[in-house]
């Protein structure tokens, strides 16, 4: 039944063959096009059945039955630059040769991907609401197989999450509570190739010394690993004189990629026998307030990094994320505007020595640079919707995250450079019956 269920998902994520950049760490902004058009809020407001990962509490306002399917392209732009001079002939502790130089700039080719998601909602007796829905939620990741012999070494990483979830929520007046248990499918590659030239300088800057003998080149990588976990959502909401208030809590979700993380740390000279990369708990409140045809929507939620599984590893802090949405809506069509910010989650690591999981602070930056470059911060939103029939709107949102700069010491104590930015369009069809 498990190896079923994962080839259901698999063929949902074949609509999307490369990896996703999320955009709050590894994290979508929200699920739907009428939450991303807003901001991403969506905790304190509703968004009909696409509320069902968000806040369950919220499907409650589906007054029948309500299906929205659609999903998102999704354009990253990721440049590395990577400073990596090989010459250890002058100065320096070790009388070694010349090595050469592998510095360079280079773009990843991950620059599209297709995100799907189904939404259903709808009253099934009195007070009790149910949904079913399948999102794409989170992935990072960069290409850079195209560019040969430079300080990026070939790497090629995948982080692809999807979740399949059963909202059900009870209302009571104003009052109305939510639980989503969710079942997530997770899918993690990780592979590079290092010279021998880049070998033998990591080994000197490590040691001090020069190697026994001369590498070979090598290909680092296990391919990809799957994997399945639940969890669940709590969510609850409060309406009266207009406004609605709510709060939100998802559980840590700890997926386990059998070999990805060991190997691909590994080949870096560290015994790192970690095999998890969680799905942080999230928690949070929001807002929203209608009148007139107008909703001013307020979100606040914390993303815990520094708990999940590794990310820890790699110093993953905390994230405070802030979104604003407005919204103007007819009989007929609708506007929206929003506004989300998240301070980056990675910072340059600068300690002497080892962390926790017997990383140093240069192979962390590495793989936070190179790797996992999870570092948009500000996302501007636009959208809307239109009905299109007595039944039937489509809705549209556009999301611009503008580009952000950072450089880090990399493994050999030199600089690597990324820049980051995206936008996407989401679309949804949404039908009421």
């Amino acid at each position: 039944m498990k190896n079923k269920i994962k080839l259901t998902l698999v063929a949902a994520l074949t609509l999307g063959a490369t990896s996703a950049f999320a955009t709050n760490g590894s994290n979508l902004i929200a699920t739907g096009s009428q939450a991303r058009a807003m901001g991403g809020t969506g905790i304190g407001v509703t968004h009909g059945a696409e509320s069902g990962l968000a806040n369950a509490a919220l499907i409650t306002s589906v007054e029948d039955t309500e299906v929205s399917f659609g999903g998102m392209f999704f354009i990253p732009s990721v440049k590395n630059t990577d400073s990596i001079n090989l010459d250890f002939s002058q100065g320096g502790t070790v009388a070694a040769p010349n090595l050469g130089d592998e510095s360079g700039s280079a773009t990843s080719d991950a620059d599209l991907n297709v995100i799907p998601e189904v939404s259903v909602a709808g009253k099934v007796k009195e007070n009790i609401y149910m949904g079913i829905g399948i999102w794409g939620t989170a992935g990072l990741g960069v290409d850079y197989r195209g560019d040969k012999n430079t300080g990026q070494m070939e790497m090629v990483t995948n982080l692809q999450l999807m979740q399949f979830a059963l909202p059900i929520a009870y209302k009571n007046n104003g009052l109305s509570l939510g639980i989503t248990p969710v079942l997530q499918y997770g899918a993690l590659d990780i592979n590079y190739n290092m010279s021998s030239a880049l070998q033998q300088a990591m080994y000197m800057e490590q040691t001090g010394a020069l190697p026994p003998q001369t590498p070979d080149d090598k290909t680092v990588g296990t391919g990809m690993a799957q994997d399945l976990k639940f969890g669940f959502n709590l969510g609850a909401a409060y309406e009266v004189a207009g406004f609605t208030l709510g709060a939100m809590y998802k559980s840590q979700i700890d997926m386990y990629y059998k070999d990805v993380l060991k190997t691909a740390i590994g080949a870096m000279g560290v015994n790192y026998t970690n095999g998890k990369l969680s799905t942080p708990a999230e928690m949070g409140v929001g807002v929203s307030y209608t009148k007139a045809g107008h909703t001013l929507a307020v979100d606040y939620k914390q993303i815990k990094w520094s708990d999940a599984k590794g990310y820890q590893d790699f110093n993953w802090e905390d994230q405070d994320v802030f979104a604003l949405g407005y919204q103007y809506a007819t009989n007929k069509w609708s506007f929206r505007l929003g506004y989300n910010y998240a301070k980056s989650p990675i910072s340059e690591q600068t300690y002497t020595g080892v962390n926790d999981a017997g990383l140093n602070a240069g192979l962390v930056n590495t793989f936070n640079t190179l790797g996992f470059p999870g570092t948009v911060e500000t996302h501007y939103t636009i959208g809307g919707s239109v009905k299109v029939a007595e039944q039937t709107k489509i809705a549209l949102a556009y999301v611009y995250a503008p580009e952000e700069t950072i450089t880090y010491k990399n493994f050999l104590n030199q600089d690597s450079t990324t820049k980051h930015k995206q936008s996407s369009l989401s679309f949804d069809i949404i039908y009421d019956f």
